[in-house]
């Protein structure tokens, strides 16, 4: 679940398994070479909104598990829970993040500090949170070094929180809505990825069973994984 890094290792080519629209090379902007760490210095203080945006203040959507909303994580109220979820044997098998609770602590204000490239979420479901959520721009990730990237890619990284909400579908249909919401407010994000250990199988299932396409295996840094896409083109086909 955590995003790749930049350290050694090359990526399987997904290229071969997607066909000839997903070959489409990312073209390196002097801002994105900044943003991956290879090019002049990024501006002292990014736009946020104009990478991921502000999912907190996204309208809720109503599924047939109840009514859905993300909400931006604040880690003095969030730290417990998330860091419980964290600690859940299940959980922490993939994201690694298991230990007391500095240990999360350390993770979410990573993310808080960032400059809005990454968004960390808790998601509700009938007021009860649930699941953790983090939304990111994929193509100003380091990830975008091991796909076929496309300018304003955005990427979902989740967990299931109550283990009741687990086995049943849930989590396909939170990421199908999740997706949908991505694309209803960032208009010119064109598909959603996603990139779940190849192990995970539970989680390979869910993003198959909410409308993502299986392009092929990733070597990340710490993983192999199933590049998972979402294309807007098709979001009412699949």
């Amino acid at each position: 679940m955590h995003h790749a890094d930049a350290r050694t290792g090359t990526g399987a080519d997904p290229s071969d398994a997607t066909g000839t629209e997903d070959t489409l090379e990312l073209r390196l902007t002097e801002e994105l070479l900044a943003l991956l760490g290879d090019g002049p210095a990024a501006p002292a203080a990014a736009d946020a909104s104009a990478l991921v945006g502000s999912p907190g203040t996204w309208s809720p959507v109503t599924t047939s598990a109840g009514e859905f909303r993300l909400v931006a994580v604040e880690a003095e109220r969030d730290l417990a829970t998330i860091s419980r979820w964290m600690n859940d044997p299940a959980v922490a098998a993939f994201w690694e993040l298991a230990g007391p609770e500095a240990v999360t602590a350390a993770h979410l204000r990573q993310q808080l500090a960032g400059d809005g490239r990454s968004v960390p979420c808790l998601g509700v479901l009938d007021r009860s949170p649930m699941s953790y959520w983090e939304i990111y721009r994929a193509d100003l990730d380091p990830l975008a070094r091991h796909y076929p990237a496309r300018p304003h890619d955005v990427g979902v990284h989740l967990l299931i929180g109550a283990v009741g909400n687990r086995g049943r579908g849930i989590g396909s249909l939170l990421l199908r809505a999740v997706s949908d919401l991505v694309l209803d407010n960032r208009p010119l994000c064109g598909r959603i990825v996603a990139e779940p250990d190849l192990r995970n199988t539970p989680s390979v299932s869910a993003f198959l069973s909410a409308g993502f396409r299986f392009c092929g295996e990733v070597d990340l840094p710490d993983k192999r994984a199933a590049l998972m896409v979402r294309d807007r083109a098709h979001r009412d086909q699949l």
